[in-house]
């Protein structure tokens, strides 16, 4: 299968983030999200969200508030990738 017939390139950032959060909920897969909560400051700060990005830099609690999040707008674009990597590393499919 070529990159273009993907099923999970079809997928919103949206999906992939459900998709993604909730495989890691089910095999209580720790390790993504400490992956998605490193991530996350970086994504905000390149979708100009600079202040949310600095209070994660500084407080779990903004993390865990921001996990529900990271599925939306210009930040879950900008997390696709981390999604896509984690689902094929896992053999899910839509």
């Amino acid at each position: 299968m070529s990159d273009g017939d993907d099923p999970l390139d079809r997928l919103s950032s949206h999906e992939l983030h459900d998709l993604a959060v909730r495989r890691a909920l089910r095999h209580l897969d720790v390790p993504f999200f400490v992956r998605l909560m490193k991530a996350l400051p970086v994504a905000e700060a390149a979708a100009g969200e600079i202040n949310e990005a600095a209070a994660d830099a500084l407080t779990l609690r903004a993390h865990i508030d921001d996990l529900t999040n990271s599925g939306r707008g210009e930040v879950a674009d900008l997390l696709r990738p981390l999604y896509i990597e984690y689902l094929k590393e896992h053999d899910v499919t839509p």
